[in-house]
């Protein structure tokens, strides 16, 4: 009974907003046609009957100096005859619009009067048009009459009484403009008066507006606290439990006090609140061992297996820490898990900042991997580019540190530095394992690919290599160079590599010399011309000594110089081990 009634008193308040709403609307839509309706009578009739009344006057001072040009025209000596017919056509053009605008006005006039659906002053409406009608008519024509002996005595070249019947028609013509302006006056009234009455009409739809509106909310305000009286303070209870889980405090918990709706809430609300302290402590817990980020996917889907994996575009990075094995030898366990715990902890925060996936540690070697779900296809190869930037300035930081976390001053530490691999390509991702224990990676010729470039840097005495589909994935963020093409173990097909030097426009001048040098001296070196490629590459030491990309193909091609490739050699290099 406690659930239908919580329904039918919801369902009710619905209802009656509705209608209320409705009645309303409706209420509005009549008003606001009513409304347009008035302005449509204002600005189809009641504006242009004062725009054909101020026409005519407009076009009675056009006659008059039409025919003034005429009787110029024609008292000339010679008579300008061709310009004396001009003007009185025009005359006579004027005279016949001046008709048309009075028979305008006055049909207007008789639509506002025959419309009864709109309130309008229908008496003063009459006057004014049969004033129109006896004005125009009298006063035209008294004019037409005094213009016929004007002309007349034009005609016959008596300019004393030309001037004479002129004069008189100047003051029939002003006395006419009078009145047609007294008429205009008393039309503007008659207007005023309409827009008066729309404004009227205007405040009234208001009124009625805003009245029904307040007797909706009212009427909605009762009926909801009618219904809400019951059931607010469960709901509050709600609302404080759900504040405290978000801000994290997963403590909290609801007393169920009805059967209701509410009720099963609160028993809900209380499941949840154990099922996320329930993930809360997973997270925290394997947060530590797997990225968070895949946790809350398999929390998700926790039925997640093998048969679920995709094909996508992904990079990933391979890092390794030259000069581990010498370190470890002279080191205590404890020693050797500060040294490893501290290296880790510098080269992760890089991949991890720039939203990479730490997928394992392999001994002093790092796995990761950037791509869909976790970061957008076009954005992966830029990040762990970046990723690669930062891992190689924080080497100095271990260097640094490495001596005091082992409590000895002074050691040697130039040998300890790091090589990175990263390759973009379409690679399996999902949960792969078998039945009792899985993980989520990547698998594929990219994994490898990446895997075979961290250990080429030891042939190139490079820090980093990346293939050619990162470096046209990353866009122009970074800075690189080309260093060669090779053919790493296991695979057939030559592949570009290249080095991360920095991000763009953060490179040193002797830096950049020293890249271009070195690109002029490979460009040689593919195209044959030793000479040229060892002049180029001994600029590039010049500019920066020790450079091992530089030092290695100098000594490869002394070696090409005594004993040339065949002809079909295609400037790669094969990588054996």
């Amino acid at each position: 009974m406690i659930k239908q009634s919580i329904r039918r008193r919801i369902v009710s308040i619905a209802a009656g907003l509705i209608i209320l709403m409705m009645a309303t609307s409706v209420l509005s839509m009549v008003m606001v046609g009513r409304l347009g309706h008035l302005l449509d009578e204002l600005t189809e009739r009641y504006s242009p009957a004062n725009e054909h009344l101020m026409r005519i006057n407009l076009l009675s001072l056009q006659r008059a100096l039409a025919l003034r040009r005429a009787v110029i025209a024609k008292m000339q000596e010679p008579p300008d005859e061709a310009g004396y017919m001009a003007r009185k056509q025009q005359y006579d053009a004027k005279n016949v619009e001046v008709e048309h605008e009075t028979q305008a006005a006055r049909e207007l006039i008789n639509a506002i009067i025959a419309d009864t659906s709109t309130p309008s002053d229908n008496a003063a409406l009459a006057r004014i048009e049969s004033r129109i009608d006896g004005l125009i008519n009298d006063g035209r024509g008294l004019l037409n009459q005094e213009t016929r002996e004007l002309l007349a005595f034009l005609d016959v070249r008596d300019f004393a009484s030309v001037r004479d019947r002129l004069s008189r028609i100047d003051a029939l013509r002003d006395e006419l403009n009078q009145k047609i302006d007294a008429l205009r006056q008393e039309m503007l009234k008659v207007s005023d008066g309409a827009i008066l009455t729309i404004r009227a009409e205007q405040s009234r739809a208001v009124l009625v507006s805003a009245i029904a509106t307040l007797l909706a909310a009212v009427l909605g305000l009762i009926f909801a606290n009618l219904v809400s009286g019951g059931i607010i303070r469960s709901v509050r209870q709600l609302l404080e439990g759900t504040r405290a889980v978000e801000a994290g405090h997963l403590d909290q918990s609801i007393d169920v006090a009805t059967r209701d709706e509410i009720g099963e809430l609160a028993a809900a609300f209380n499941r949840m609140v154990v099922q996320l302290r329930a993930n809360q402590r997973v997270k925290e817990t394997f947060g530590k061992y797997i990225d968070p980020r895949v946790v809350e996917g398999l929390i998700d889907r926790p039925n997640l297996t093998a048969a679920e994996g995709q094909r996508r575009l992904m990079t990933v990075l391979f890092c390794d820490l030259r000069g581990f094995t010498s370190l470890s030898e002279g080191l205590v366990p404890q020693g050797l898990v500060k040294v490893m715990n501290r290296y880790f902890s510098l080269m992760s925060e890089p991949i991890r900042t720039n939203r990479g996936i730490i997928d394992k540690y392999i001994g002093d070697g790092i796995m990761a991997y950037w791509g869909p779900p976790f970061v957008d296809e076009a954005d992966h190869a830029r990040l762990a580019c970046l990723a690669t930037v930062e891992m190689i300035e924080r080497i100095e930081t271990l260097r640094r540190e490495i001596p005091d976390l082992l409590g000895v001053r002074g050691t040697p530490m130039e040998k300890c530095d790091l090589r990175i691999g990263v390759a973009t390509g379409e690679a399996l991702v999902g949960s792969i394992g078998s039945d009792i224990m899985m993980s989520y990676t990547v698998m594929g010729d990219v994994v490898n690919l990446a895997s075979r470039l961290e250990g080429a840097n030891k042939v190139y005495g490079t820090r980093n290599l990346v293939c050619e589909r990162t470096i046209a994935a990353a866009g122009t963020a970074l800075e690189f160079r080309e260093i060669d093409r090779i053919v790493v173990a296991g695979q057939t097909r030559p592949e570009a590599v290249f080095e991360v030097l920095g991000r763009n426009g953060e490179l040193a001048p002797e830096q950049l010399a020293s890249r271009d040098l070195y690109q002029e001296g490979l460009a040689a070196y593919r195209e044959r011309r030793w000479d040229d490629a060892l002049r180029a590459l001994k600029g590039a030491l010049e500019v920066m000594p020790g450079d091992g990309p530089a030092l290695g193909l100098l000594g490869r091609i002394e070696s090409l110089k005594a004993n040339p490739p065949s002809k079909d050699w295609d400037g790669s290099w094969r990588l054996e081990k």
